[in-house]
């Protein structure tokens, strides 16, 4: 299943299981953790169907033949041994006489028996559930589409509901809490790597950078499991998030251990200098943190002299536990609030003193609408305790205010080829002279993937279009030839173009790629404009032709020779309408055909356009393919530089404003329109004043 039809089947399954809930008296919050806990059963169901095979062939013959699988056997092969009541099989047989609800929350109950890490953990009240609905959901994930599932997608599902849901509002009481957006999350993960060691989140939320390190650790070794890899270690305070992070890690396959607790009064997993890497996304500006507990004063994740802020919000706290966490070459990338960076009075003491330490390491500076529960700006901090002794007093400072993707009017998000981007500034920064041509590379092997996907969608589509306007049945068309209204659908030009772009398709020019971007757009707007100009063309010939029906019906024919020709006209019209009736089966093929590849070829057009212009940008900014500090984007200071700003950490304080000029844009004269038109609009104010003074007097 490639990516493209990852995301179709998560929108479809998305839809289906949304528009039922829209039709229930539940609210997203409420609905969002017992739908969570069916796509874990199916994705159990899957995982064990998969394994099972796998565990009967490997187990040998023994004197009284082979031995039945054990818990032990599904474990090493990543999957669950399911009593047959937890099966998702068995609750979509269920007769309707039986109790579904009930059958579910046994189907929970038994498997966190077997189960014990799981124990509290899946949702067991289906019983508030509308009969109906349970099965209809039942239903929507036993199609076949999602029964053949395989690998990791079950997981690319679980991640895209819960962000579903956190877009929609579930748990939005709780302030959206639950799910940092993935682009942050792969930002943070893209820059420190997370590929070995202790991995600590002290406010895990749903887990989501325990499972971005999952795929980091897959896509670096392919078929390395990241347990193999890395040692996870989670806490939350909320209960349900605590549930959802267990949950998550459980559909992904990773062994973690996910602490219910409050993060600024504990430490559970006591990992002070422990930690390879720390990722997280706590809450910003807590208040009413009670600083006169003694744990809190005598906490050894702060720094003994000036540890504990006056400021009534916990940020500084969070910054401290995140230090103290690393070994002596460890890496952390958190999300903090804006204000952090400039914060003053103990809390300025507090950056200076981790300034000082040389662990800052970069500054990421996000602009609005990245999350889906508040619209503020924000920066993501990066800590490297192992830096290169040639950066020890250096930072680098990135602006990425102006560096977005719009994914809706109220949301933005980083695309995968600015992600590529950031991570080559930071790796040039880092020492490693190739990491810019290697994106540039990343780029142009992922613009030629995306370019043959698109020519492949369009020529497929093409080729059921041919397919149902070469085979209409003949009786359907009959009529003369000025009256035969059959679509003529030229496709010998976007077909001639398609197989060019194909055969080119393993050029690693930029300027060919380029060229893509502006040439795949020809071939899909021909594709649509034409299907769209028929439909209208079929749609207007058949309003006219019941006109003309109707006219010929009310119609007089006082003599023989009207009714005479009033009969013939009416034997054309029949004739006309008939073909018209052909016309609209016609249309309604093509349309469904047409239907079935839109949204997804618009979608392919826009991620092409996208990576090129990310690629672009990166030519344009480092055209040696070496770093250099670029105005308005990014730089590296030293620490006298940071010292001399107050020791502010803000990225925009120190990379600049970058002005660009269109040297083809007439400013003088823009500048005098400007005027003229401000000229005019305080005449019309004058004028309406001079009228009101005159009306009042």
């Amino acid at each position: 299943m490639n990516q493209q039809e990852i995301k179709q089947l998560e929108t479809e399954l998305w839809d289906s299981a949304n528009s039922l809930r829209a039709n229930s008296k539940l609210t997203a919050a409420e609905y969002k953790d017992p739908v969570l806990g069916l796509i874990l059963l199916r994705y159990a169901q899957n995982r064990y169907d998969q394994a099972k095979g796998q565990i009967e062939a490997s187990i040998p013959d023994g004197p009284r033949g082979k031995r039945a699988p054990t818990k032990e056997d599904f474990l090493a092969a990543g999957a669950m041994m399911l009593p047959e009541a937890s099966q998702f099989d068995y609750l979509a047989d269920l007769p309707e006489s039986e109790s579904l609800d009930e059958a579910i929350n046994n189907a929970m109950k038994l498997i966190e028996e077997a189960y014990p890490d799981l124990l509290g953990v899946l949702p067991k009240n289906y019983q508030e559930f509308d009969a109906d609905l349970l099965r209809e959901l039942i239903r929507v994930f036993n199609k076949d589409s999602v029964k053949k599932i395989k690998g990791d997608i079950f997981g690319r599902i679980y991640e895209f509901f819960l962000m579903k849901f956190s877009m929609d509002g579930a748990g939005a009481q709780e302030g959206g809490e639950f799910f940092t957006p993935p682009s942050l999350v792969q930002l943070i993960v893209n820059m420190i790597k997370p590929d070995h060691g202790i991995i600590h989140d002290p406010a895990c939320g749903s887990g989501g950078m325990f499972v971005q390190t999952g795929h980091f650790i897959e896509e670096q070794n392919k078929g390395v499991s990241i347990n193999t890899k890395v040692k996870c270690y989670g806490s939350e305070l909320k209960s349900n998030n605590t549930r959802l992070a267990k949950m998550n890690l459980a559909i992904h396959g990773i062994e973690g251990k996910v602490s219910e607790t409050n993060s600024f009064y504990s430490d559970p997993h006591a990992l002070v200098g422990q930690c390879d890497f720390v990722m997280a996304n706590p809450p910003f500006n807590v208040k009413k943190v009670d600083k006169k507990k003694d744990y809190v004063k005598t906490d050894v994740r702060l720094f003994n002299d000036v540890g504990i802020p006056k400021a009534d919000n916990g940020n500084y706290l969070w910054i401290q536990y995140f230090y103290h966490y690393l070994n002596d070459q460890g890496r952390a990338g958190f999300v903090m609030a804006s204000s952090a960076t400039d914060a003053g009075n103990t809390e300025k003491a507090i950056r200076q003193k981790l300034v000082e330490t040389g662990a800052v390491d970069c500054i990421v500076s996000v602009g609005n609408n990245f999350f889906y529960t508040r619209s503020l700006p924000c920066h993501v901090w990066f800590l490297d305790k192992g830096k290169r002794e040639e950066n020890k007093d250096k930072i680098l400072m990135i602006d990425a205010r102006n560096t977005f993707r719009v994914v809706t009017n109220t949301i933005n998000d980083y695309s995968p080829g600015q992600l590529t981007n950031f991570n080559a500034i930071m790796e040039s920064y880092r020492g490693d002279e190739t990491a810019i041509a290697s994106a540039q590379t990343i780029h142009n092997q992922e613009a030629i993937a995306l370019g043959k996907d698109i020519a492949l969608e369009i020529n497929q589509l093409r080729k059921e279009c041919k397919t149902i306007l070469a085979a209409p049945n003949a009786e359907d068309f009959t009529g003369t030839a000025s009256n035969n209204i059959r679509p003529n659908l030229d496709f010998s030009s976007i077909a001639a173009e398609l197989n060019e772009q194909v055969s080119v398709a393993d050029d690693s020019d930029f300027a060919t790629c380029e060229t893509w971007n502006e040439r795949f757009n020809l071939p899909v707007e021909k594709l649509f404009s034409l299907i769209e100009q028929y439909q209208a063309q079929s749609e207007k010939a058949l309003t006219d032709c019941k006109a003309q029906a109707k006219a010929i019906k009310e119609s007089p024919s006082s003599t023989a020779e009207d009714k005479a020709t009033k009969e013939q006209e009416n034997k054309k019209n029949k004739l006309l309408k008939k073909q018209l009736d052909a016309n609209s089966r016609l249309l309604k093929a093509l349309s469904a055909a047409l239907n079935a590849h839109k949204e997804l070829l618009k979608q392919e057009l826009i991620d092409y356009k996208q990576r090129i212009k990310d690629w672009h940008s990166l030519r344009e900014n480092f055209p040696n393919d070496q770093y250099k500090n670029i105005e308005g984007l990014c730089k590296i200071v030293n620490r006298d530089e940071v010292e001399e700003n107050d020791y502010s950490l803000t990225p925009g304080r120190y990379v600049g404003y970058k002005i660009d000029i269109d040297s083809d844009f007439n400013y003088s004269k823009r500048v005098s329109q400007i005027k003229t038109e401000l000229e005019d609009l305080n005449s019309e104010a004058n004028s309406l004043m001079d009228n009101i003074l005159g009306t009042a007097l």
